[in-house]
């Protein structure tokens, strides 16, 4: 009997501690009863499409974070990436174009990198403008109009499905979450990211390359964003500057909510996935429910504040205790 109730209240602790998850199992019990419509294959399936670029992009953005800074220039980048590849695909073939619009967002975290790591300025205020300056970049070079590919095959990339079941950007979004999983947990540099994010200087005397692990992490940051908003053009079959207005706090939020902390140093890539689909699911439980979307938003918004507010109060009784 004691076993049994040790264990519920370790099973207790840890869902109070990964308060995203809790959220997660609550929306899927209430769906379960309320509208058994959300657990069909059709509606699971379309909500992993919808989530795997902001998946994608809060892969990212989770090293940034866990090294202490954080990238507010991913919509642009995103945004940038797929108009790229659609323009470069005029000239080029079709995957040297993809390769040249990831480039250009591997060379905007290390724009961001430079000026973050070389030059100390505040990462927040840096990266926001990025993205501000990527943003009218779009606008100039789609004359602030939606563009289509001239390559038929480029919408497969994203649409396409393996096996007829799954879709391509599932597939890619997996992948990327593998990557950066293995990245963080099993080498040096995931390694030395938690070290810097944990205490700058303590890394800084023990050793650790400070300024190329950070510089690295905004480069991977750029990349990886880079590919989704490829995906997300494809998926689309269209590249638009209005495309990722929102993305940049939407992922950090999202991000924070699984667990990662701004202040760096905790978190990991699977808390950044939980807190992303909270988002996910909590939206299409209420497109489902048929709640308007300004009432959406609010919600969201509460939902988030919660979280956040609640992961703090835990934290601060946790430190009063000891």
């Amino acid at each position: 009997m004691n076993t049994e109730l040790t264990l519920g209240k370790k099973v207790a602790d840890g869902l109070l501690k990964q308060k995203a998850l809790l959220v997660v199992i609550i929306l899927l019990a209430y769906m379960a009863f309320g509208h058994p419509e959300f657990f069909s294959s059709f509606n699971l399936m379309d909500m992993l499409k919808q989530a795997s670029v902001n998946e994608m992009i809060a892969f990212g953005i989770t090293i940034v974070i866990i090294c202490g800074a954080c990238d507010l220039s991913v919509g642009g980048t995103m945004c940038v990436s797929g108009i790229l590849a659609i323009l470069l695909m005029n000239v080029l073939p079709m995957w040297i174009a993809i390769l040249v619009a990831v480039g250009a967002g591997a060379l905007v975290g290390f724009i961001n990198g430079f000026f973050v790591v070389k030059q100390r300025t505040e990462p927040f205020i840096i990266t926001l403008g990025m993205g501000m300056l990527l943003k009218g970049v779009c606008q100039q070079l789609t004359d602030a109009k939606p563009i289509q590919p001239g390559n038929q095959e480029f919408m497969q990339l994203a649409n396409g499905k393996i096996l007829g079941i799954v879709p391509n950007i599932v597939v890619v979004m997996i992948l990327a979450f593998i990557a950066v999983f293995v990245l963080l947990r099993y080498t040096a540099f995931g390694r030395n990211c938690y070290a810097i994010g944990g205490d700058y200087s303590v890394a800084q005397y023990s050793g650790i390359n400070v300024i190329r692990t950070k510089w690295v992490a905004f480069v991977l940051s750029g990349v990886i964003t880079a590919v989704a908003g490829v995906m997300l053009s494809s998926l689309m079959n269209s590249g638009a500057s209005t495309y990722g207005d929102n993305t940049a706090m939407l992922v950090n939020c999202g991000v924070v909510v699984g667990g990662t902390s701004f202040a760096g140093g905790v978190g990991g890539v699977w808390q950044s996935a939980l807190g992303m689909f909270v988002l996910v699911i909590l939206s299409n439980c209420m497109n489902l429910m048929g709640i308007d979307p300004y009432v959406q938003q609010a919600i969201q918004g509460i939902v988030i504040v919660a979280i956040i507010w609640l992961d703090c109060y835990t934290l601060k009784r946790a430190r009063e205790t000891v």
